[in-house]
C-alpha cells in the first residue's frame, strides 16, 4: 500500500517554494518602485506610487543602456552555443558508448578528469585562442568555447547507454548504416536526454557573466548577464532599474523551462542508469 505524503513533507514543500517565488516576487516588485520607495527603510511591501520608469528607460531603443540589445545578444550566444554543443555531445557521447575503437576507456577516462578542474583555468587558454581566431568582440567567442564540454558528452553517453541495443541490431540486419542508426533511431529515442542538454547549455550561456567580460569590448556587443552590471552607477545605485533589468533577464528562461521541463525531468531520470 502507497503511503500518503506526511505534513512535515508539504511544510517542507512549501517553504522551498516560497524560497525559490519570494525573491522573484520581490524583485519583481522592486522594479515597479521609485528610486527613492526601493531604498526606504523599513522596505514596502507594495509600491505606494507604482511606476513603469524603470522598464521605459531600459527598453527604450537607442538608449544609454540598450538592454533589448544585450537580450538578442544573448539569445543568438546561447541558442548558437546550444545547438553545437548538443551536436558535438550527441556524437562523441554515441560513439563512446556503442562504438568500438582503440583507447576508448581512456579518452573517456579523461574526458571525465576534465570535469574537475575549475573553469577559471580555461579563461586564459580560451582567451589566446579567441584572439589568434580574431574572435575577440564576436558572437563566435561566446558560442564556440565550451561546446565541446565533459559534462555534456558524459551525459549523452549515458543516455545512450539505456537505450536497447536490439534496436540497432533490427536495422543493421536491415542493412541501415551506422550514420543511419543514429539519426532515425538512437536520435529520436533521446529527445528527453536531447531536450534537457540544450536548456542546461543554453541557461549556462545565458547566465554567463565572467567570460563576456573577458572577450567582449563593445557596450553594444554585450550579453544581458554582463550589460546588466553597468546599470549600477558610480556613485548611486537605482534599484528599480537593476530589477527591471533582472526580469526582463529572468522572463525568456522561466518561460522556456514551463514549456520544456516534462522532457527535462525525464532526460535526468532516464540518464546515468548504466555505467
Amino acid at each position: 500500500m502507497r503511503r500518503r505524503p506526511s505534513a512535515a513533507f508539504w511544510v517542507m514543500v512549501v517553504l522551498l517554494t516560497l524560497l525559490v517565488i519570494v525573491p522573484l516576487l520581490w524583485m519583481l516588485i522592486t522594479s515597479f518602485k521609485t528610486v527613492g520607495e526601493s531604498q526606504s527603510d523599513p522596505p514596502t511591501l507594495i509600491p505606494q506610487d507604482p511606476t513603469g520608469r524603470a522598464y521605459g528607460e531600459i527598453l527604450t531603443t537607442g538608449g544609454q543602456n540598450p538592454v533589448l540589445r544585450w537580450a538578442l545578444n544573448s539569445f543568438a550566444a546561447a541558442g548558437l552555443h546550444a545547438l553545437l554543443v548538443v551536436v558535438v555531445s550527441s556524437m562523441a557521447g554515441y560513439a563512446l558508448a556503442r562504438m568500438s575503437f582503440r583507447f576508448k576507456n581512456a579518452i573517456f577516462s579523461v574526458i571525465l578528469l576534465t570535469l574537475f578542474v575549475p573553469g577559471f583555468v580555461f579563461l586564459m587558454p580560451n582567451y589566446l585562442l579567441m584572439d589568434q581566431l580574431s574572435w575577440l568582440d564576436t558572437l563566435w567567442a561566446l558560442v564556440v568555447p565550451g561546446a565541446a564540454g565533459a559534462f555534456g558528452v558524459f551525459f549523452m553517453r549515458q543516455f545512450f547507454l539505456a537505450i536497447p541495443k536490439e534496436l540497432e541490431e533490427v536495422a543493421l540486419i536491415d542493412g541501415a548504416s551506422a550514420w543511419t542508426i543514429f539519426t532515425r533511431i538512437i536520435l529520436p529515442n533521446a529527445k528527453p536526454a536531447l531536450a534537457t542538454l540544450t536548456v542546461l547549455s543554453f541557461l549556462s550561456n545565458w547566465n554567463d557573466f565572467v567570460w563576456p567580460l573577458f572577450v567582449l569590448f563593445s557596450p553594444e556587443r554585450l550579453t544581458l548577464p554582463a550589460g546588466l552590471s553597468l546599470l549600477q552607477g558610480a556613485y548611486t545605485t537605482d534599484y528599480p532599474v537593476i530589477m527591471a533589468g533582472a526580469t526582463v533577464a529572468a522572463v525568456p528562461v522561466l518561460i522556456l523551462y514551463v514549456f520544456v521541463q516534462r522532457y527535462v525531468i525525464e532526460g535526468v531520470a532516464n540518464s546515468g542508469i548504466k555505467g
